[in-house]
């Protein structure tokens, strides 16, 4: 049977079409993405209904059960009324591109047919150990093989200072936004830290306690000294002609060329710096970036929400291989020729999934090839 069970108008328009019939109040979605109704304090609807061009009340004019929309009272259609299902954007745009991924639950279903049962390596394993393996597996291939790169547009406050993402593992890459949307990497830096106590001493230098027996902690000198830092003084650029001056602007020439030879490139940059606080659980930013647009780059494990919990198809052999090898490593009695054939099998499926998602392309390769030698002809 094929994959494919949405319609080109579900899938590109995120609506389905209906043409009312006799009696007809019933509708239903038939689209891969599930339907979802407004419940206060729990969810918000995904989805809008219209009649004949105009958009419905829900609750008063339409129902939904289980993916079925019945419009009621004065929505009531009569023979031949236009009736719509719209996804709304929001919900199109998480569906778009869905088929290059599988999800967890059909890895686990399919692994479970295919390499689990009498005359299999594997006659017999729980699903619950299944599972596990499937889980331990996405969050090791999120780190350095999945393209599970997320991304967040943030405006950084006058506190200098944003909290860490809720599914944040690692960060990929910070960036300050330009007026024409021209990314400048924001480097960590190694000129200050972020202590991760501070306790308020005594006259002696011993810290206090209260009344549990605990440190009592007090702010942090080192990142008020850092906050209110002048930049100017870090970087090298004396007046602000030359820290406003960009490396493409003749201002640029005048007033830096061949003046900073030898000085350390983690300070003589105007992109600013971050360093993370894991104290308070935040990036913190020099001075010189309050009020910028920042883009934040970072990776997460790929099972914090149900909809992270899919895999790319170029990794799905990779996955099972990995699930094989964990569930014959860890059972007693299995021979170790056994378990060193599918740890060779996952380490080889592994490297092709990363050379796939790697998105090499030949043009690339000329592309960096007629750069670097002006021999090479079109």
């Amino acid at each position: 049977m094929g994959l494919l069970t949405e319609t080109n108008e579900q899938y590109y328009a995120g609506q389905q079409s209906f043409t009312t019939t006799p009696a007809q109040v019933k509708f239903t979605w038939t689209g891969d993405t599930n339907l979802v109704a407004t419940v206060t304090g729990v969810s918000y609807a995904n989805f809008e209904v219209y009649k004949n061009g105009v958009l419905l009340t829900p609750t008063t004019e339409y129902t939904l059960s289980e993916n079925a929309v019945t419009l009621i009272g004065a929505a009531i259609p009569t023979t031949g009324d236009a009736v719509v299902i719209k996804l709304l954007t929001s919900t199109v745009w998480a569906n778009n591109g869905n088929y290059s991924y599988i999800s967890l639950k059909d890895v686990i279903n399919n692994f479970m047919v295919a390499y689990v049962g009498m005359d299999k390596l594997i006659p017999r394993v729980k699903r619950s150990d299944v599972m596990f393996h499937a889980k331990r597996g996405l969050q090791e291939f999120s780190y350095d093989t999945l393209k599970s790169i997320k991304s967040q547009e943030l405006t950084i406050p006058p506190s200098l200072s944003i909290i860490i993402p809720q599914d944040y593992v690692n960060y990929v890459e910070m960036s300050r936004i330009d007026d024409l949307g021209v990314k400048h990497v924001i480097y960590p830096t190694t000129l200050t830290s972020n202590p991760y106590t501070v306790p308020v001493q005594d006259a002696n230098g011993v810290p206090t306690q209260n009344d549990l027996g605990e440190n009592v902690e007090g702010t942090s000198q080192t990142n008020e000294r850092w906050d209110t830092a002048n930049d100017n003084l870090l970087t090298g650029a004396y007046d602000n002609e030359m820290y406003n001056a960009g490396v493409y602007n003749w201002t640029w020439d005048k007033v830096a060329y061949g003046r900073r030879y030898g000085l350390d490139p983690e300070t003589s940059q105007t992109n600013g710096w971050f360093t993370i606080n894991d104290r308070e659980g935040k990036f913190s930013f020099s001075s010189n970036l309050a009020g910028q647009l920042i883009i934040l780059e970072y990776i997460s494990d790929g099972l914090s929400v149900d909809y992270d919990m899919k895999i790319p198809k170029m990794a799905e052999e990779a996955i099972y291989m990995h699930i094989a090898y964990s569930i014959l490593a860890s059972r007693v009695n299995m021979p170790e020729y056994i378990v060193q054939r599918y740890k060779k099998d996952r380490r080889a499926a592994l490297r092709n999934a990363k050379i796939r998602l790697s998105e090499i392309k030949l043009n690339q390769f000329v592309q960096v090839m007629r750069n670097k030698s002006k021999w090479i002809k079109h």
